[in-house]
């Protein structure tokens, strides 16, 4: 809109001064018609009275000796009588034949008016502020026999007319400048009564999120336009709402049937030696063996080890399943770290730290938990390296607690890096790749990160990161 007024006025303005050009030029012109329509009739006249005199070339001058002077300040014209060949023969100018420019006429010209329908050369030029017409025609006798070449020049100073038009251009251009203020508040008003919609609209599009309860947007009056967005933005809600549903649906039975999957091919491991034991011992048993109690305390302790087997898989998915209790105690990360370390004797395990003591609010058998998981799942890691090494830092960056894991073990494959924190995943032969997903859930629900750097054959680098306190 503002640019649209300053574009108008730009224009109008242009339009206005060549307007009042063109129409200060077209009165010049007109006005100099008549003057030259009121000097011929006026000569024409005077050659009338000399009836009784033939009027040639050679009298022009005599005949208009006093005349011409007069004729010109009559008619405020400045006139000049040429013969058929364009040399000066008299004129109203003063000492006319010091000039050169005006003793002759020249041969275009002389061309023209013989060329021209009517006989008659008109010129216009401007100089500065001041305009000049001529014209040029052929002086007759009585008897429409050319005898010589009227020129008849007139000024017309504009610089009167300059100072109104500057005058009317600061008047209008103080009329367009308060337009332009009143465009700009208008425009100012306008923008901001159409963008608040569009802004509300922004802001909920901006907060909308697949699983979350959406909100519908309610305008009590709004634009046509914004009505067509609104009912838009509210069927997407709803359309949205209903994929949720049902992907949440979806995903958790999906989540049962992996789980249901787990769950019987882990049971399944430990119920096949159980059965062929059961079977071994169905056929081998014989009451008078001398060994039998040998064999039958054998074969107890074979099926009591698969029995705590499948606990631990009960255990280990009854964990998982659980999120872990925010208890939130303040405790002393770099004393909770070194004691939940006590319980490996190995050598190559170290622990160091920088600080004396950092202070988080944290549930301190979650702690020991993450640590013993890290550490174990480190030494598993490094149980075919010839000199393995595990070291355990603990340090302060900034308003939170870092804990790095770092061994020289065989390192995490690249193709399965981003399966790490997968249920299920293990690179072990045993195990069912519960562990890391667990300390996950634990550590995110202490507003804290866990992430990794590895390098095939070079070992691996396990990074928590805590809130401290």
């Amino acid at each position: 809109m503002i640019i649209l007024v300053i574009l108008a006025s730009v224009l109008i303005v242009g339009v206005t001064i060549y307007q009042y050009d063109e129409q200060t030029k077209d009165y010049n012109i007109s006005r100099f018609g008549r003057k030259e329509i009121a000097t011929k009739k006026n000569i024409d006249f005077i050659l009338k009275r000399k009836e009784s005199v033939p009027v040639t070339a050679e009298r022009i001058a005599t005949i208009f000796r006093n005349k011409i002077y007069e004729i010109s300040a009559v008619h405020s014209v400045e006139i000049s009588i040429h013969d058929l060949q364009g040399k000066l023969l008299i004129s109203s100018r003063t000492e006319p034949f010091k000039d050169t420019i005006l003793q002759n006429i020249s041969g275009e010209v002389l061309n023209n008016l013989e060329a021209f329908p009517n006989h008659r050369v008109f010129n216009h030029r401007d100089e500065k502020n001041v305009s000049f017409e001529t014209s040029y025609n052929y002086l007759t006798d009585l008897t429409f026999k050319r005898i010589g070449i009227l020129k008849i020049e007139f000024s017309q100073d504009n610089s009167e007319q300059e100072m109104e038009l500057r005058e009317f251009m600061s008047r209008l251009m103080y009329v367009y400048i308060l337009m332009l203020f009143i465009a700009i508040a208008l425009a100012y008003f306008l923008s901001s009564y159409i963008t608040r919609s569009i802004k509300t609209i922004t802001d909920k599009i901006h907060k909308t999120r697949f699983h979350k309860q959406n909100e519908k947007i309610e305008f009590k009056s709004r634009s046509r336009e914004i009505t067509t967005l609104v009912d838009a933005y509210n069927r997407m809600i709803d359309e949205l709402q209903e994929s949720a549903v049902k992907l949440a649906q979806s995903e958790r039975e999906q989540a049962w049937r992996e789980m249901a999957k787990q769950v019987a091919h882990e049971i399944k491991n430990p119920l096949t030696p159980m059965r062929l034991t059961v079977q071994s011992f169905e056929r081998r048993f014989d009451p008078n063996d001398p060994n039998i109690k040998e064999k039958l305390k054998e074969y107890s302790q074979t099926l009591i080890q698969q029995i705590d087997v499948m606990s631990s898989i009960a255990s280990a998915f009854s964990d998982f399943a659980k999120m872990p209790k925010q208890k939130s105690e303040k405790i002393d990360v770099v004393e909770v770290v070194k004691h939940a370390l006590d319980i490996f004797s190995e050598e190559y395990i170290s622990y160091t730290t920088s600080e004396k003591e950092l202070y988080a609010n944290l549930d301190k058998t979650q702690l020991i938990r993450i640590i013993t998981n890290l550490v174990t799942n480190a030494s598993q890691a490094t149980e075919k390296v010839k000199n393995p090494k595990i070291d355990v830092k603990v340090s302060s960056v900034k308003e939170t607690i870092k804990i790095t894991v770092t061994d020289n073990g065989k390192g995490i494959d690249k193709a399965v890096e981003h399966l790490i924190f997968e249920p299920k995943f293990t690179t072990k032969t045993s195990g069912m790749g519960l562990g890391l997903p667990m300390i996950k859930k634990i550590i995110e629900a202490y507003n804290g990160t866990i992430s990794f750097t590895s390098n095939k054959e070079n070992g691996t680098t396990f990074i928590v990161i805590l809130p401290r306190i």
